[in-house]
């Protein structure tokens, strides 16, 4: 029985996505859904790469009328980087720490709901 080839990253993934894609599909079998997943994963890395890009060239501040203010991308960041962790646990992919052992995570959590106030 032959492994079956990895899927071929999505057009127009840049460097930091392309590499991520290398980096899970040469070492996980995934199945079409887990595939999507990570395809959207890829793509958040490539956004979060040309945001940071954005930060580093114009600065933490910006000019406003209302006068300097965090940059807003600073914002979408703080966004793309949650949107990430989140992909990431639904992958469920196996992290190893530093003592070679692996740690096996569970599947994404819920929506969390408001509880009652008394």
């Amino acid at each position: 029985m032959t492994t079956p080839q990895p899927p071929r990253p999505s057009a127009g993934l840049q460097q930091g996505g392309r590499r991520l894609w290398k980096a899970v599909s040469a070492d996980y079998v995934l199945s079409e859904h887990e595939t999507i997943v990570l395809r959207e994963a890829c793509r958040t890395v490539d956004a979060l790469d040309g945001l940071q890009a954005l930060v580093e060239g114009d600065g933490l501040m910006s000019e406003s009328s209302q006068g300097s203010r965090i940059h807003p991308a600073l914002v979408e960041l703080r966004q793309q980087r949650i949107a990430l962790a989140r992909l990431f646990t639904a992958l469920q992919i196996p992290l190893d720490d530093l003592e070679g052992r692996t740690q096996r995570r569970g599947g994404p959590r819920g929506v969390y709901g408001l509880g009652s106030v008394s």
